[in-house]
């Protein structure tokens, strides 16, 4: 289940996951505005981001394992536009 995407960096993140994880759950949350002003604030309103992924992708890996396959999937975002993103990464059957 995806939460719908609001801005085009909260979107491209969730259609980068899907594809590339298959998550069973996604929910991609947008928190820049609890970070204006502070470094890393573009004003584009879209610089930070928590993930809470489950992902059949990551049953059996490390934490570090599963953090590696989201920042695979998102690396250009990363680079060029995403200032701070915060994740949680667990494979189905794990508490979210």
């Amino acid at each position: 289940m995806t939460q719908p995407a609001t801005g085009p960096i909260q979107h491209a993140i969730a259609a980068r996951l899907t594809d590339a994880l298959s998550p069973t759950h996604l929910h991609v949350i947008n928190e820049s505005a609890q970070h204006r002003g502070h470094a890393g604030d573009d004003g584009s309103g879209e610089s930070h981001f928590r993930v809470v992924v489950e992902s059949p992708a990551f049953a059996g890996l490390t934490r570090v394992a599963r953090q590696r396959l989201v920042n695979q999937a998102l690396a250009d975002l990363l680079r060029d536009h995403v200032h701070a993103l915060a994740m949680k990464t667990v494979a189905p059957g794990e508490p979210r």
